[in-house]
């Protein structure tokens, strides 16, 4: 069972990529007052119909042809309705997919975010030619990062240069200490070692 939010991000990117995306946003929120942590990843991908929506949650369903079982979804959805929160799927074929999870924020067995620069920063890498939106908002406050405009000021350069990748993850690091600078006590990389809590 994956153990940190950030590797079901990755499980569900990797649907999006699967499904054709050129542009995935990732929006992840924390309420303090609401007692809320929620993620949402929206593609436009070739995305679902309805039946499929309806069985996607079936941990016997998967479009992919690498493994016979699909568990990623059903299992962010049992880890959600454990934490009092839900998972919710909204797609249109030929426009995209936008599923968003909820936890209780502050529930004994809600999950920890897990190591979220890493997991975005390498999507970026291997996944160059897609455009990444990352939006953090925490109470009141929201910042985005954006890779297009890095990708167009770089050219024809290549992000893994070692330069360029330190500098990628200093601006994804920034997008999240802007609006919560007390983000790293559920999670950071501390020389590269991801802390629980």
């Amino acid at each position: 069972m994956l153990r940190e939010l950030s590797l079901h991000l990755l499980d569900i990117a990797e649907n999006s990529i699967s499904a054709g995306a050129s542009r995935i946003e990732i929006v992840l929120s924390e309420d303090s007052a609401l007692d809320l942590l929620q993620m949402s990843i929206i593609d436009n991908g070739k995305g679902m119909s309805k039946e499929m929506i309806a069985q996607v949650t079936d941990p016997f369903i998967t479009s992919r042809t690498t493994r016979k079982v699909g568990l990623g979804i059903p299992l962010l959805k049992a880890a959600a309705e454990d934490c009092n929160g839900s998972l919710n799927i909204t797609s249109e074929p030929g426009i995209g997919t936008e599923l968003t999870v909820k936890f209780q924020r502050s529930h004994i067995d809600r999950m920890p975010i897990g190591d979220l620069v890493s997991t975005i920063i390498n999507l970026i890498i291997c996944n160059p030619l897609i455009h990444w939106i990352f939006s953090y908002h925490y109470n009141e406050k929201n910042a985005i990062f954006d890779d297009e405009p890095v990708k167009q000021a770089l050219g024809d350069f290549p992000l893994t240069e070692p330069e360029i990748l330190t500098c990628i993850r200093s601006m994804v690091e920034e997008t999240i200490q802007e609006v919560n600078p007390h983000f790293s006590q559920d999670i950071v990389t501390i020389y590269n070692q991801p802390l629980r809590r």
